[in-house]
């Protein structure tokens, strides 16, 4: 049976009336469903007993009963017992005599509010047994699909004034920013990116294109006139699904589609136990956003360079920017695969309904591909142009990746971490691959590489057919079956037959 250890911040956001985020409820919820045993400390017990409110710790104390106690401590380590002479206070003492029991093996996991146990556990070398409320559903939604009915989450663009804005959604942007739902009633005949879940909003996207003539006397240090794309509003309630990723790559694509020199964002970003906020800070910084200063309310911007350029070390940082002096490879994909992986690069002979579930790997920018290849030598900042099979007239070319990382897994283990959300198989079929042998009864590890999903080429796609009339491939019986690098000649070519819009390629 599964252990998961509570800490005594996320005990009291569950049994009082204080909401932590629109996660806290659910989690315990799928807790129940895994039948996963919930553990509390006794030092928790503890901790709420000398609660100066007595209604609370009364309230509190009363429904203890529903949790497991550990009775019995771990011996405290060596390693940890020098953690813990260097704590200067009782509650410093606490979180490391709490992850003790976490790094002796006596539970499988912990989750915890608290950045600073986060950090002693990065010491320890556990990290991947501590989550935040957040992390750890964010896991059991990638782990568990069955835990929620994802048949009608998609992403949509909707006027403003069509959405319910007495939702729930919306009561923690009503809190950070006065005058919301006007500013609500304002924007009613402005579209926006939605999605739902069971008619229940999930995640919402504002963006405003602003010039030159924008006054930004509010922030500081104040702007330089630019043409800028501002993204308003951008709450996303189910992070587990990377639709905070979906949104973001949205984002982008409108900032180039616009040709604006910068996009920025402003967020409250000020409370470190405001977890959605700083995933969210997280998520742009590791995409190239940085901080430049903050607004007369307090709240942080943060800026991203939208002209043309590349980072061949991090591709992340100048996402999605492309570079065609890079070497690109040309990469089969089969049918049943290409949509799930590139929900943007849908063929005209394919339903929308039939990919509408937003699963992580389906909104996710970084993405894996597993390959048996016996071309190995892509490297970080290489191109990927992605072949979708099917012959003469139904093979097409669909989307342009960049390489991030290449890894080549040890072992079962490290391969199914490495394709953790990022891959459409499931376990099971992740395992099937690892064991797959040859014709020969021989067995080739597989390597993985993690790409970044940057553009999805226009419609009507470019066929083999074609392909085979330019010279790019030599006949139907000459499609490499893994990675081939393609000469500087036949990208061209590629990007000039296939109209790639020319505003995402460094060159």
């Amino acid at each position: 049976m599964v252990k998961v250890l509570l800490d005594t911040n996320v005990i009291i956001y569950r049994e009082t009336n204080r909401i932590l985020n629109e996660n806290t409820p659910d989690l315990f919820k799928w807790l129940d469903k895994l039948h996963y045993d919930k553990y509390i400390h006794p030092i928790s017990i503890e901790e709420i007993s000398g609660y100066a409110d007595a209604e609370l710790r009364r309230t509190i104390l009363t429904k203890l009963e529903a949790y497991n106690i550990i009775s019995v401590l771990a011996p405290l380590d060596s390693t940890v017992n020098s953690m813990l002479l260097n704590d200067s206070d009782t509650n410093s003492q606490n979180d490391t005599k709490i992850l003790n029991e976490l790094y002796c093996g006596r539970v499988d996991f912990l989750i915890t509010q608290d950045k600073g146990i986060y950090q002693k556990a990065k010491y320890l070398g556990i990290t991947d047994k501590v989550y935040s409320v957040e992390a750890f559903a964010a896991r059991m939604l990638a782990e568990n699909p069955q835990l929620i009915d994802y048949s009608v989450l998609s992403v949509y663009k909707r006027k403003i004034g069509s959405l319910n804005f007495s939702s729930h959604f919306f009561d923690n942007l009503r809190k950070s920013y006065a005058g919301f739902d006007q500013w609500l009633n304002k924007k009613s005949e402005e579209d926006a990116y939605v999605c739902f879940l069971k008619d229940e909003l999930e995640a919402f996207l504002y963006l405003k294109k602003e010039d030159e003539k924008e006054v930004y006397s509010d922030i500081f240090p104040i702007f330089a006139p630019k043409k800028r794309l501002k993204i308003g509003t951008f709450k996303v309630s189910m992070n587990g699904l990377k639709l905070g990723e979906r949104f973001l790559k949205i984002a982008l694509e409108n900032a180039i589609r616009l040709r604006v020199e910068e996009i920025y964002v402003t967020i409250f970003d000020n409370n470190p136990d405001d977890l959605p906020k700083q995933s969210l800070v997280t998520l742009l910084e590791s995409f190239g956003f940085r901080k430049w200063g903050k607004k007369l309310t307090g709240e942080g911007v943060y800026v991203k360079e939208m002209l043309s350029h590349f980072n061949l070390e991090n591709p992340k940082l100048s996402y999605p920017f492309y570079s065609r002096s890079e070497d690109t490879y040309f990469c089969p994909i089969w049918p049943d695969y290409h949509t799930s992986l590139f929900p943007d690069s849908i063929l005209n002979n394919e339903s929308p309904e039939d990919f509408r579930e937003n699963e992580p790997f389906r909104n996710a920018i970084s993405k894996v591909y597993i390959s048996r290849s016996f071309c190995r030598d892509l490297k970080c900042g290489n191109n990927i142009i992605f072949y979708r099979t099917g012959g003469l007239y139904a093979g097409v070319i669909t989307t342009i990746g960049i390489v991030h990382k290449i890894y080549f897994p040890r072992n079962l283990d490290d391969f199914k971490k490495v394709c953790h959300r990022k891959s459409i198989f499931s376990n099971e079929k992740l395992e099937e691959i690892w064991y797959h042998r040859a014709k020969n009864g021989k067995w080739y590890p597989p390597f993985v590489v993690e790409f970044l999903y940057a553009y999805s080429l226009p419609t009507p796609k470019i066929n083999l057919s074609r392909l085979i009339k330019e010279g790019i491939i030599s006949d139907i019986d000459s499609v490499p079956r893994g990675f081939e690098l393609l000469s500087k000649e036949k990208v061209d070519k590629i990007l000039e037959i296939s109209r790639a819009d020319e505003s995402y390629i460094v060159d």
